[in-house]
């Protein structure tokens, strides 16, 4: 059996919390998925790739909307090449330099310092509200990831 992770992740993939703010932001997802098996703030020495593990549904270019799955690969294994230092690519399909973080991922993705995480969080979903709040409580805006694993 698979399991779920809700993670919520800063848009600005360098962004870090400070951990007060961290820790207030998982008292906040506890009370929202008070079944979860454990809610936790992640902090990265350097950025990583949050994906959406089974849930991958492919990768679209933000520019030009082409499929980016043919091409996405090769960046990723450069961009990881230097510690995702810089997720700035020159998109083979239209030309355009775009990030990878700012890529139309079909199932929601993102890069980041920092995640907020609740595994098997025990809610289909989260509610406009319930995302804000925690939005402010960490101190920026947030892109929401659902993965299995």
């Amino acid at each position: 059996m698979s399991d779920s992770i809700l993670r919520y992740v800063p848009a600005d993939p360098f962004w870090q919390p400070s951990a007060e703010a961290a820790d207030n932001a998982a008292t906040l997802l506890k009370a929202h998925a008070a079944t979860a098996d454990a809610v936790e703030p992640k902090f990265e020495d350097s950025v990583r790739f949050y994906d959406p593990g089974e849930n991958w549904s492919g990768v679209e270019c933000s520019s030009c909307g082409a499929d980016a799955e043919v091409w996405w690969g090769e960046a990723m294994a450069q961009a990881f090449d230097n510690d995702f230092e810089s997720l700035d690519v020159k998109a083979p399909c239209c030309g355009n330099v775009i990030s990878l973080n700012e890529l139309r991922y079909v199932w929601p993705a993102a890069f980041g310092r920092f995640a907020l995480e609740a595994l098997n969080p025990g809610i289909e979903e989260t509610t406009a509200e319930q995302d804000q709040e925690i939005a402010e409580c960490l101190g920026a805006p947030l892109r929401q990831i659902w993965g299995r694993v």
